[in-house]
């Protein structure tokens, strides 16, 4: 975990590739699930869109007041709930016969909670409250009171399964659920119904990321270096970007195909998962800290280095000069496309290949760039201010998505690797717990703005045909590593000083078997 984090938290690592097979699984499992979802809203409650749930001030600030406003364990300030002990906390979210806690502090407490214990314990804790507390267990159960708690009951666990199914992946999970859902369902026939709905939802949900992780391993798997193909397969009839896909403006389309399809698999618990750390408060063990919860964010990550050394391997890889100038210029206006479509992602890992030393070491190469435009998307993707343009950008990206009349106009994909950083910075700079003991909800609720906000992005439905010999390409042809990359670079500009001419000789001897 320590090693993703630092990748996170800054460093850009090559990815090698991937099989042809393998993105034609992906691809069909992708479109299925979307189907499926589509289908599952239709006859399932739904909890509200995320930017319904969430105001400009971090939540709505008047649905927070507790059915008791002396209720143990919780404080509020002007009707906010600002922290609570870790059991009021709890308590608040289980319904009973005249109260359901609202939606936003469902996906608050429901995200932030693994920081304290297990979701398995949380379910564990739920199910007890709600069989105690509304006497499910008695034998002689009353139908009337039944009929009252149970769509409660049932629309939390709707929520839950829909929103984190990942949690459901727990054997434990699933046997509490399953039990709870058991009691309820025993009591009218329609609650039965009800609730093996929900459990076909969820298992299907759990089938379908299940094949795509199977997938994204196969094609790890099976990557390969660039320049172990160039050793078989002569560079003359080596396929090359341009010659796949000419057009800026397509391939900046199937980049964003690739990345709203990657994130749709990133579960919002992902994102508190990466930075957990051990509760003060628990003196036995780290909530999650035994098992890795990220993979799918990792996933992600992963595929924005692939696009960085992509772009720097079609760069270095063509032998003249006037080509690899042509390219650099080709892929200026696929990052432009990509800032006008609010595919900030791509953008900047085009800008990032760009910038790696065997890209911009190659002066002569340069010369021959009209560099204008590519001097405006550094200059809105500029660190400076805290990434301040960039921010700005992606602040306008997000109000035209809030006022859209179509899917081309909501598309907003935001740089990754920043986004995680903020939620890091935002995680350590507040502490969990505030002296008393007490859970710090204030940071909980900003943690679940953000993380909502992205959630609202990758619902979005790509409006572009895929092309999918140009999907193949870019997922599955394999990248230069760090090495290769110099070497290719040295052999198009030579080297200018000892240390380089050093290098050069060593890698030529290493990867070439040259002298």
């Amino acid at each position: 975990m320590a090693k993703f984090l630092a990748e996170l938290l800054g460093c850009v690592l090559p990815d090698k590739g991937a099989s042809s097979a393998c993105e034609t699984v992906l691809f069909s499992t992708l479109a299925k699930e979307k189907s499926l979802t589509a289908h599952k809203q239709e006859r399932m409650p739904q909890t509200p869109p995320f930017a319904a749930m969430f105001d400009s001030s971090g939540y709505n600030r008047n649905l927070y007041q507790s059915k008791e406003d002396s209720c143990g364990g919780l404080y509020y300030h002007d009707n906010n709930l600002l922290s609570g002990s870790l059991e009021a906390l709890i308590q608040h979210l289980v319904p009973n016969v005249d109260y359901y806690p609202d939606r936003t502090y469902i996906f608050t407490f429901l995200l932030s909670s693994r920081l304290f214990m297990h979701p398995y314990e949380l379910m564990a804790k739920v199910c007890h409250l709600c069989i105690e507390q509304q006497s499910l267990s008695e034998p002689g159960l009353d139908k009337n009171r039944i009929r009252k708690i149970a769509p409660k009951i049932l629309q939390l666990l709707t929520e839950w399964t829909e929103t984190f199914p990942y949690d459901f992946r727990d054997e434990r999970m699933m046997r509490n659920l399953k039990e709870l859902a058991q009691r309820i369902a025993s009591g009218d026939e329609m609650y039965r119904k009800n609730v093996q709905q929900l459990l076909q939802n969820l298992l299907r949900k759990l089938a379908t990321v299940s094949q795509y992780e199977e997938v994204l391993a196969k094609i790890n798997a099976t990557s390969t270096d660039r320049l172990t193909v160039l050793k078989t397969k002569p560079q003359s009839i080596q396929r090359d970007i341009i010659t796949v896909c000419n057009d800026p403006y397509a391939l900046a389309q199937q980049l964003t195909h690739i990345e709203l399809e990657r994130l749709n698999y990133i579960g919002p618990e992902e994102f508190v998962q990466a930075f957990v750390q051990k509760d003060p408060l628990d003196n036995d063990k780290s909530c999650y800290g035994d098992r890795k919860k990220t993979r799918n964010l990792e996933a992600y990550v992963e595929w924005f280095n692939r696009l960085s050394y992509l772009v720097a391997t079609e760069i270095c890889m063509p032998v003249k000069k006037k080509h690899r100038a042509r390219v650099i210029e080709y892929f200026i206006d696929v990052a432009r496309e990509c800032f006008n479509i609010g595919n900030f992602n791509s953008l900047m890992a085009i800008i990032s290949g760009m910038n790696m030393s065997p890209v911009s070491r190659l002066k002569k190469t340069w010369a021959k760039v009209k560099t204008a435009k590519f001097d405006i998307l550094e200059h809105q993707m500029d660190p400076s201010s805290n990434f301040y343009n960039y921010r700005t950008a992606l602040r306008g990206a997000a109000q035209r998505s809030l006022t859209a009349h179509s899917n081309r106009e909501k598309i907003v994909i935001p740089f990754f690797s920043l986004l995680i950083k903020d939620i890091y910075f935002l995680n350590e700079g507040c502490a969990n717990r505030l002296p008393n003991g007490h859970v710090n909800f204030e940071k909980f609720w900003e943690l679940a703005k953000q993380v909502s906000e992205f959630m609202t992005w990758k619902q979005v439905e790509c409006p572009f045909e895929r092309d999918r010999k140009i999907l193949q390409y870019l997922l599955t042809i394999p990248v230069f590593s760090d090495d290769a990359l110099y070497l290719a670079s040295y052999e198009s500009e030579s080297p200018e000083n000892h240390i380089e001419k050093d290098r050069w000789k060593t890698l030529r001897s290493t990867l070439l078997g040259r002298v």
